[in-house]
């Protein structure tokens, strides 16, 4: 029996992460999973408020810890090096709980259902970034903008090093916003010469 709440809790989301490997998402229950974990089932519940939300788990701290970043970054960079200033800070810490995000990463690919729940975490969080970017001075429409491909070049990272665990997580970050750079200057120098 575990003796502390956060013993408890991350007992739980190691007994879901292992069912849902298992047997899948839908056919595991909040009580097997407390089962698993050595707990009863209301315990599963005072932690976590469905089965879903333990794959979910320190989206608030992820929250705070990206706007705090934002915030932080040195004065004088343009919207996108603050993302990937704050990206870099907070991706950390995923890459040092590699063995549960990995396997959390494929389960959510393979069931709608958190799929679903992924998208509307992922919109929070570029809202999130999106107002502190803001309060840092940037326009309504370019926080808007930057947040929503900074998140995206950020998942297209993850996604890159969950595929290729050679390189670290930092590196893809680097060669995701280098890329959207790239990206960036060829469609401006595109569009300069068909203006010409």
């Amino acid at each position: 029996m575990p003796r502390s709440g956060a013993e408890a809790r991350r007992r739980l989301q190691q007994a879901a992460l292992e069912l849902y490997q298992e047997r899948g998402f839908d056919q595991t229950t909040a009580a097997e999973i407390a089962a698993r974990a050595g707990v009863n089932e209301r315990t599963f519940f005072r932690h976590f408020p469905d089965k879903r939300e333990v794959l979910f788990d320190g989206e608030a701290d992820l929250r705070a810890a990206l706007m705090r970043a934002v915030a932080e970054a040195p004065e004088g960079l343009e919207p996108f090096e603050i993302l990937l200033y704050a990206f870099r800070k907070s991706a950390r810490n995923l890459e040092n709980n590699r063995p549960f995000s990995e396997p959390r990463w494929k389960i959510i690919a393979v069931t709608p259902a958190l799929r679903e729940r992924e998208l509307a975490k992922h919109a929070w969080l570029t809202d999130a970034v999106a107002k502190a970017l803001r309060l840092r001075g940037a326009g309504d429409g370019l926080a808007s903008l930057a947040a929503r491909t900074g998140w995206a070049t950020y998942q297209h990272a993850v996604q890159a090093w969950i595929d290729d665990p050679t390189q670290s997580l930092d590196a893809h970050l680097l060669r995701a916003f280098d890329d959207l750079r790239a990206l960036s200057t060829t469609i401006l120098s595109g569009q300069t010469q068909a203006e010409s």
